[in-house]
């Protein structure tokens, strides 16, 4: 409630792993074992599923082994992993120019973006309960090194392992990631297309629990959407009414009015969200709206509300069709299916609603040990860059 605003309060202890697909160990093992034709990450999966709505430009990796099975990849040093503020509204943050000052900072695109990335991990870490009451999987983390931890300890996230067949001989694996296990005196969600397609069966008059969880828990996913005001810029004109909403002012009596607010200006953004949501199959989607305490303070927050929906209902009230976004993904690998072993790019047109398709020599991208090997490898780009067009795709958005 606004009245009583809960400070969101900084995870200093916690180490999150955004591990990129081909660093992943259980995937290795996975692809050794032939589990899967396509690898990737929820996150990079829920990306290219909806990206007609990203305005942004970005890119991915993939890589395709002689076997033709497809990694699909972040870029290292990329800006993937960082949350994008109001990318599809009118008003979106504008660059700074060189000599502004600290007000004007803390509200370009590349803060904005780190601000909204601290947000949402700290607020997956603040709604949960204390660590004696953590379930544990049967399996560790696979990328916490308890020799190596410098005190710290990994972020309360469980990781799941999920493969989906969309026929044609594409089997998709992925990492997926859940927050908590919502405690929920109904019974668990039993959609079958939120969670396996035997959900629906029933046993001597009894719901089988597809989620493997107790009675009444459920699979939760958690992110949190932060306030921005451009009518608060310094210089900024009054905005026009209606125009933005004052989160204080309208989240307690207006809640559905805020969320469309950020329907609208966070398109993108939350319909990954949601994607990411479906893929881990989750019942629960918690989003979190958490504002600044000041306007010119970018980096203390208080957490205003927070809202529970259920991913297929969430995934209808803002037009995202499951159908459309496993065509987007199985376009990408038939695009990729007929060509040669090798590295691929995926990248979004700056300038154009166009994703295109690259192919890249097999050193690019990739970090070298010695300043020798980096002048080498630069030689050899610039000597191979004039064929990087031969191989190209382009699906219109």
């Amino acid at each position: 409630s606004t009245r009583t605003p809960a400070p969101l309060k900084r995870v200093e202890t916690k180490e999150f792993y955004p591990v990129t697909t081909t660093d992943d160990p259980v995937i290795e093992r996975l692809a050794i074992e032939g589990k899967g034709t396509v690898f990737a990450t929820d996150a990079i999966l829920a990306h290219l599923m909806t990206c007609p709505r990203s305005v942004y430009p970005w890119d991915i990796v993939v890589q395709k082994l002689p076997t033709g099975a497809l990694f699909f990849d972040k870029r290292d040093a990329s800006q993937f992993d960082y949350l994008t503020v109001h990318e599809t509204s009118n008003s979106p943050p504008a660059p700074v120019r060189d000599g502004s000052g600290e007000d004007e900072l803390v509200n370009s695109p590349e803060r904005l973006s780190l601000e909204a990335t601290m947000i949402n991990q700290n607020f997956t870490q603040q709604i949960l309960r204390s660590s004696k009451y953590r379930t544990n999987f049967d399996n560790p983390n696979p990328f916490w090194d308890e020799e190596d931890n410098d005190g710290m300890e990994p972020a309360s996230v469980a990781y799941r392992y999920r493969k989906f067949d969309l026929g044609d001989d594409i089997t998709i694996v992925a990492r997926c990631e859940l927050h908590g296990l919502g405690k929920n005196r109904a019974k668990a969600d039993t959609s079958k297309i939120a969670t396996n397609i035997s959900a629906n069966k029933r046993k001597k008059k009894k719901d089988i629990n597809p989620l493997d969880v107790p009675d009444g828990d459920q699979y939760m996913t958690a992110y949190a959407l932060n306030e921005y005001d451009p009518s608060a810029l310094p210089g900024a004109q009054p905005s026009r009414p209606g125009l933005t909403i004052n989160w204080r002012e309208k989240i307690d009596s207006q809640a559905g009015a805020v969320l469309a607010s950020e329907l609208k200006n966070n398109s993108f953004k939350l319909a990954k969200w949601t994607a990411q949501s479906l893929l881990a199959g989750a019942s629960q989607m918690k989003i979190g709206f958490v504002s600044r305490t000041s306007p010119k303070n970018a980096y203390d927050h208080v957490v205003l509300a927070t809202q529970t929906y259920r991913p297929m209902d969430f995934a209808a009230q803002i037009t995202l069709n499951q159908g459309t976004m496993w065509g987007h993904m199985r376009l990408f690998v038939k695009l990729l299916e007929n060509e040669p072993e090798g590295k691929y790019v995926i990248m979004r047109d700056p300038n154009r609603a166009i994703v295109r398709i690259y192919g890249v020599p097999p050193g690019t991208f990739e970090e070298d040990d010695s300043d020798d090997e980096d002048e080498e490898d630069e030689d050899d780009d610039e000597g191979a860059g004039e064929d990087e067009n031969e191989n190209e795709e382009e699906a219109k958005e």
